[in-house]
């Protein structure tokens, strides 16, 4: 009973209780205020730390802008052949701030399809530099069977999107890639420069030639759509609509026709031409050799292939038509007796050739490419031979100073103005030049071997075909263009490009060029021109000059023996010619590298393609009028 008795006082103690009672709602009272300063917390990291990541993924459950990339021009020659071209491709594209798990989503579809560790690691480098409320590429070009796993797959990913793209194709491979140019994917370091919101969605930008030159005209301007999400972050409806402006359509003055011809006739070997027509610049061919395959670029390769095209012996990725800078050799001949015929030197006088010229006091000899000598020439018969020491006298005569002032009006040791980026200037040496470039004095000896296109004198082979085309236009320097005009894809208006553009005039008496022009009409039909055998039996005239371009020098006593020099230290091939010579409508320019004699292997180059221009060309196109006709 007083066991029973106790309890009941324990439990009914009030001062106990209250105790108790106190203790709890302590416990309870900080319980509250530490979760309500997690969650006050909280909502201070999301609603201000935070904020603008966390609006921009609260509007986008709701509301979204999607980029609408434009449509790339594509890219025509002269006659409407397609140069460039977009087709469909399908990519695998992530959001990663709706993918659960990134790692273990990117291993279940590597069992679907093959990722490689490049498009791997590539991602992911993209989730450190790019927002991961963005889309980001994990891999590209997938094929037709590649896309159906993963559209049949797709339920099973969050955030894993399958995006139909265009892609850039070239569908001459290589053929034109040293004019054209190719697209690639765009950088981090071209983000920099770039307008994000007109590239967003756009993965590609042109890089070289006419991709590079005109990527605004190309491109066109990006569109958008504001759309409606629901809660699974797919598309419900779209709210506002900004259609892209596709980019214009590039026709080029280049003839693919032409083109294939002229690469053929180089046979593979290292070197360039350049061919155009005299009376507009427009280019018709503009070859590298050899050249690369510009879709690699465009669709995407490794990192050892691009290796490979880099340190190729071959260089494949240099563009010689443009860039290469050679000695033109005797090519200059031409250039340097219009120079003295203005001069009043050269115009009656022969020099007498006995192979071998010496500067006034000195005893250095200076040989004619001819060791017994041509005797007594004249100006016309120097070019048609192509007369050594003619040319040194005739170099002595004038002088450096002169000399550089009149290859100068010809276009040498300038750019063009062809409109592609990064031309060469070449070079034309001066006192000055040298002064100024070497802190030396001009020495009479570098004096005489300019004469004939050796020493400091550089050139590119689209230099030589403009210096030609003076010659053909008796003194009009014409502006080279491989752009004809643009063309509004969505229209079809057409916008003109740039015109024909004379840029300077080589002041002449018309006897004078009557001289010039007959002796390198004699150069390929005389009895004793350097490339008659080229010209043996040409239903039109021609008029051109070989050239050697030396890489070493030869001593005094030595002779040159091709055999027996290394064959990447051997001679530069070259010539250059117009056609017809009444009223000229095709120039060109060769340049092979290490091939030894202009007239050897350049002029025959020259003969293939102009006897295509010429005869075959008009064959063909008499033959489809035929066929046209009877149809």
């Amino acid at each position: 009973m007083r066991s029973i008795l106790k309890s009941s006082l324990y439990i009914l103690d009030p001062r106990r209780d209250s105790s108790v009672t106190k203790y709890r709602l302590i416990i309870a009272a900080s319980m509250v205020v530490i979760l309500s300063l997690v969650v006050l917390g909280r909502l201070y990291f999301l609603q201000v730390m935070n904020y603008d990541r966390y609006s921009t993924l609260s509007s986008e459950n709701r509301l979204g802008i999607l980029p609408i990339p434009p449509i790339r021009g594509w890219i025509f020659d002269r006659n409407g052949s397609v140069l460039a071209r977009n087709y469909p491709v399908y990519d695998l594209e992530l959001v990663p701030d709706k993918v659960p798990d990134i790692n273990s989503t990117i291993k279940e579809i590597s069992n679907l399809i093959d990722l490689n560790d490049t498009e791997i690691s590539r991602f992911l480098r993209g989730l450190e530099n790019r927002p991961t409320f963005e889309s980001h590429l994990l891999k590209m070009n997938l094929s037709h069977e590649q896309a159906a796993l993963v559209a049949v797959n797709q339920h099973r990913f969050a955030g894993v999107t399958l995006t139909a793209n265009l892609r850039r194709f070239y569908p001459y491979d290589g053929l034109f890639a040293h004019a054209i140019g190719y697209v690639s994917r765009i950088s981090e370091g071209d983000l920099q420069d770039l307008d994000r919101s007109s590239y967003s969605g756009t993965r590609y930008i042109g890089r070289l030639g006419i991709e590079a030159k005109y990527e605004k005209q190309l491109f066109g301007a990006a569109g958008y759509d504001s759309v409606e999400f629901n809660a699974h972050g797919r598309v419900v409806r779209s709210v506002d609509k900004l259609p892209p402006s596709s980019g214009w359509n590039a026709h080029l003055t280049l003839d693919a026709e032409i083109q294939k011809v002229t690469r053929g006739a180089l046979g593979g070997r290292r070197g360039a031409a350049v061919v155009l027509r005299p009376d507009t610049g427009d280019v018709l061919a503009f070859v590298s050799s050899p050249d690369y395959d510009p879709n690699l670029f465009a669709s995407g390769f490794g990192k050892s292939s691009y290796e490979d095209l880099r340190s190729s012996p071959d260089k494949p990725l240099l563009n010689r038509a443009l860039h290469g800078r050679y000695a033109p050799g005797s090519t200059i001949k031409p250039l340097l007796a219009v120079a003295a015929l203005n001069e009043g030197l050269g115009s009656d006088a022969k020099v007498f050739c006995n192979g071998e010229f010496y500067l006034s006091g000195r005893e250095r000899a200076y040989r004619c490419w001819n060791r017994d000598g041509h005797g007594a020439v004249s100006l016309l018969e120097a070019i048609e031979r192509s007369c050594d020491l003619f040319f040194y006298q005739l170099a002595v005569d004038l002088g450096i100073d002169r000399m550089s002032t009149w290859l100068g009006r010809f276009g040498l040791g300038r750019m063009t103005g062809i409109g592609l980026d990064d031309e060469t200037n070449g070079l034309v040496p001066s006192r000055d030049w040298k002064k100024e470039t070497r802190g030396e004095a001009w020495f009479p000896g570098e004096t005489v071997i300019a004469g004939i296109g050796q020493g400091y004198l550089l050139a590119t082979p689209l230099q030589l075909a403009v210096a030609t085309s003076a010659i053909a236009n008796r003194g009009a320097v014409v502006q080279p263009r491989l752009l004809s005009h643009f063309e509004n894809s969505e229209t079809g208006e057409i916008v003109l490009g740039p015109e024909v553009r004379f840029i300077s005039n080589v002041v002449a008496e018309g006897k004078e060029w009557n001289t010039v022009i007959d002796g390198m009409v004699a150069v390929v039909h005389g009895l004793q021109g350097t490339a008659r055998s080229s010209g043996a039996g040409s239903p039109y005239r021609i008029a051109g000059k070989t050239g050697t371009s030396q890489l070493i020098s030869i001593g005094q006593e030595e002779e040159y023996d091709s055999e027996s020099v290394p064959e990447h230290l051997r001679d530069h091939a070259l010539f250059v010619a117009f056609a017809p010579v009444e009223k000229p409508s095709i120039v060109l320019a060769i340049v092979i590298e290490n091939g030894g004699s202009g007239s050897k292997v350049a002029a025959p180059i020259a003969r293939k393609i102009l006897d295509y221009y010429f005869i075959e060309r008009l064959r063909r196109a008499t033959s489809e009028r035929k066929g046209r006709n009877l149809g």
